[in-house]
C-alpha cells in the first residue's frame, strides 16, 4: 500500500512539472498567433499548438483544428482544411468516439482525392486502416494500411514510412500473428531509429516491442521497452502514450505477481485517462483493475472495474478492448460461482473475437468456458474447448514461428550493437586488467600500451573476421565478384569497429588513470607524461586515413557525392556521414569520435540541413541511396 502511494503521489507531482513546461511552449506560439495576420503562417502555428495540446489535453487540441478549418476554409487554403479534418478526426480516434473518428477522416480523404496531396493522403489512410483494426476488420485494416507503406516507401516519406509499418506491426499483433508484427516493427525502428525530429515515433515501435516479448512472456525484455519507450513519452510531454505504458508496465508486474505495484501502474494509467480525456486508457486500467483484484481473489472489487469497463468498451465501439473486459468479467464470474453467467460474457467473447479474427483473445476466452465447464461439472462440453485451446496456443507460439522471431531478433540486436562484439569485449577486459598489473609492477612505464591493446583487439577481430570470410566462401564459391564485394566490407567493418573500440578503450583507460591521482609521489611524473601520450594517440587522424581508404573501395566517390550536394561540408561531416552510411549507432559513432551521445543528434540535424534535405526526408535512407 505504502509502495502504491508512493507511486501516486510521483505521478502527480510528474504530472504537474510536465503541464508547467509544456505551457511555456504554448505561450510562445499564442504570442506568436496573435501578431500574425489571417494567412498560412497562422494556419501553421494553429497546427503547432493542435500537436502541443493534443496528447496531452485533447480538449484543447480540438478547439485548435476548429480554429484551423474555420481559417483555412475562409481563405479556401484546400491543404488547411484537409489536415484539420484529419486533426479533428485524431482526436475523436484518441477519445473514442469512432463514428466520428470516420466521419472526419473521410471528410479529409475527399480533400486530398480533388486537391491531391499523396503525403497526407497516404497520412489519412492509416488513420481510416487504424479504425477498421480497432472496429473489429482487422483484415480490411491491415488491406489499407499495405497500401500506405507501399505509398510512402516509394515515395522516399521516411518518418511516414516508419510510422507506417508499426502500424501494420500493431495490426498483426492484434490478429496473434507475432512473426509478421514482430518484423514490421523492427523495420519501423530501422526507419525511424534516425529520426530526430519525432522522437516520440521510435518510442511508439519500442513499446510494440515490449507488447510482442510480453506476449509471448518474455517479461524482463517487455519492461525494457517499455521503459525505453515511457522515457520518450514523458521527454516529449506525450501523457496519452505515457498513460498506456503505465497499464503496460502494469499488466507485466501483474504477470510477475506484484499485485500492489500494478494497482499503482494501473491507477496511474486512470489518472493519465481523466486529465487526458482518453476513454480507451480509462477502460483498459479499470479492465485490467478488474484482473487483478480477481487474481487477489477480491472478486466483488473487481467485478465493479469490468462492468465499468465493459460499459464504456459498448459505448465507444471498441470490439478488442471488449473482449478481454467480458473474458475477465466471465471468469470473474465463475470465481463467484455464477455459472450460467459466466458463460454468458464468455461465449460473447468468443463470438465477437470470432468475428474480429482476434486468436490471442479467443484463446483466453476459450481457456475460461473450459474452466467454467468443468466447475459445473459439464465434462462433455469442457473436453472440445480443452481441445480448441491448444490448437490456438500452438498456432500462436509454434516452435517455428518462435525461431523465426528469434532470428528477427538476432538480426535486429546484431544492427543495434555492431560494435558490442562479445568476444572482443572480453579480450580487452583481459588485455586491461593486465595492463593495470603492469602499470603497478614497472611504475607506469607503458607509454606504447594503447597501440600494443588496439593492434591486439585488431588481429582477434581479423581472426575472427577470416573464418567468416572463408565460411562464405565455401557457401558461395560461384559467386566471385559479390564475394570479393563482401571482403571488402569486412574489411571496412573490421576498421569501423576497431575505431569505435580503440577510442572506447582510451577512454576507459583514461578514466582508470583518473584513479591514481591518489597514489604515491613518484607516479605523478609518469602519470602526466602516460594521460599525454594517450590523448595524443585518441586525436590522431591516422585511424580514420585507414578508413577512408576501405569505405572508398566499397563506396566509391561518397565524399564528393556529398561535396556535390554542399561544396562547404567539412571533414568531420563527411567522417560523420560514412559512419551513418555504415549504420552505427549515435552511441557508437559517439564513442568513435570521442563526444557525447547529444552532440552527433545536434550534428546529425546540422547535417540534415547542410544538405538541403526536405523535412520528410530521412538522413540515412538518403546516404543509403548515394
Amino acid at each position: 500500500m505504502i509502495l502504491r502511494n508512493t507511486l501516486l503521489l510521483l505521478m502527480l507531482v510528474t504530472i504537474s512539472l510536465s503541464i508547467a513546461q509544456d505551457d511555456k511552449k504554448i505561450d510562445s506560439l499564442l504570442n506568436k498567433y496573435n501578431q500574425l495576420d489571417d494567412g498560412i503562417p497562422k494556419i501553421k502555428t494553429l497546427e503547432h499548438l493542435y500537436y502541443a495540446e493534443i496528447y496531452n489535453r485533447p480538449e484543447r487540441g480540438l478547439e485548435y483544428a476548429r480554429k484551423s478549418l474555420a481559417l483555412s476554409s475562409r481563405l479556401n487554403n484546400w491543404s488547411g482544411v484537409g489536415v484539420a479534418y484529419y486533426h479533428i478526426g485524431v482526436y475523436y480516434k484518441l477519445t473514442s468516439v469512432l463514428d466520428s473518428a470516420r466521419y472526419y477522416y473521410n471528410k479529409s480523404l475527399d480533400i486530398w482525392k480533388k486537391h491531391p496531396d499523396t503525403k497526407l493522403h497516404a497520412t489519412t489512410l492509416s488513420g481510416i486502416a487504424s479504425l477498421e483494426s480497432e472496429t473489429g476488420n482487422i483484415d480490411r485494416g491491415i488491406e489499407i494500411q499495405r497500401k500506405v507503406v507501399e505509398i510512402t516507401g516509394n515515395n522516399g516519406f521516411g518518418l511516414k514510412h516508419g510510422v507506417g509499418l508499426a502500424y501494420l506491426g500493431d495490426m498483426y499483433l492484434n490478429k496473434g500473428n507475432y512473426e509478421l508484427a514482430y518484423r514490421f516493427t523492427v523495420d519501423a525502428i530501422r526507419v525511424l531509429d534516425t529520426i530526430v525530429e519525432e522522437p516520440w515515433r521510435d518510442a511508439d515501435a519500442q513499446r510494440q516491442l515490449g507488447n510482442i516479448e510480453y506476449l509471448r512472456g518474455n517479461y524482463d525484455r517487455a519492461l525494457e521497452h517499455y521503459n525505453n519507450a515511457l522515457k520518450v513519452y514523458k521527454e516529449t510531454d506525450d501523457n496519452i502514450y505515457a498513460g498506456h505504458t503505465y497499464v503496460d508496465l502494469g499488466s507485466v508486474a501483474h504477470e510477475l505477481e506484484r499485485f500492489d505495484e500494478a494497482i499503482a501502474y494501473y491507477n496511474k494509467g486512470l489518472e493519465y485517462s481523466k486529465s487526458t480525456g482518453a476513454i480507451d486508457m480509462k477502460a483498459n486500467s479499470l479492465s485490467n483493475l478488474g484482473m487483478v483484484y480477481s487474481t487477489m481473489n477480491e472478486h466483488d472489487v473487481a467485478y465493479k472495474y469490468l462492468e465499468e469497463a465493459i460499459q464504456l468498451n459498448r459505448a465507444h465501439n471498441s470490439k478488442s478492448n471488449l473482449v478481454n473486459s467480458l473474458g475477465e468479467m466471465g471468469n470473474v464470474n465463475r470465481k463467484l460461482g455464477k455459472d450460467d453467467e459466466a458463460l454468458k460474457y464468455l461465449n460473447e467473447a468468443i463470438r465477437i473475437s470470432d468475428s474480429i479474427g482476434a486468436l490471442d483473445l479467443k484463446k483466453m476466452a476459450i481457456r475460461y468456458r473450459s474452466q467454467a465447464y468443468i466447475d459445473s461439472e459439464k465434462y462433455i462440453e469442457a473436453v472440445p474447448d480443452l481441445q480448441l485451446f491448444q490448437v490456438l496456443n500452438d498456432s500462436l507460439f509454434n516452435k517455428e514461428k518462435s525461431r523465426q522471431i528469434e532470428e528477427l531478433k538476432t538480426i535486429y540486436e546484431t544492427e543495434k550493437k555492431e560494435a558490442e562484439i562479445a568476444l572482443q569485449q572480453e579480450e580487452i577486459k583481459t588485455l586491461n586488467a593486465k595492463a593495470e598489473v603492469d602499470k603497478l609492477t614497472k611504475g607506469l612505464y607503458a607509454g606504447g600500451m594503447a597501440s600494443a591493446l588496439a593492434l591486439s583487439g585488431l588481429l582477434v577481430f581479423g581472426f575472427r573476421q577470416r573464418i567468416k570470410k572463408n565460411r562464405i566462401a565455401r557457401e558461395k564459391q560461384e559467386e566471385i565478384y559479390r564475394k570479393e564485394i563482401e571482403h571488402k566490407k569486412k574489411e571496412l567493418t573490421s576498421q569501423t569497429l576497431h575505431l569505435v573500440q580503440k577510442n572506447t578503450f582510451i577512454q576507459e583507460l583514461m578514466e582508470n588513470l583518473e584513479n591514481l591521482r591518489n597514489s604515491p609521489e613518484r607516479f605523478k611524473m609518469e602519470f602526466r607524461r602516460i594521460v599525454m601520450l594517450l590523448k595524443k594517440e585518441n586525436a590522431s587522424d591516422k585511424d580514420w586515413e585507414v578508413f577512408k581508404t576501405y569505405f572508398a573501395e566499397v563506396h566509391n566517390d561518397f565524399d564528393q557525392k556529398l561535396k556535390a550536394f554542399s561544396p562547404e561540408i567539412s571533414e568531420k561531416e563527411i567522417r560523420l556521414a560514412a559512419f551513418l552510411r555504415m549504420n552505427l549507432t549515435t552511441k557508437e559513432i559517439a564513442a568513435t569520435m570521442n563526444v557525447l551521445p547529444d552532440s552527433i543528434l545536434k550534428s546529425k540535424y546540422r547535417l540534415k540541413k547542410k544538405l538541403e534535405l526536405p523535412r520528410g526526408t530521412d538522413l540515412t535512407d538518403f546516404l543509403n541511396s548515394l
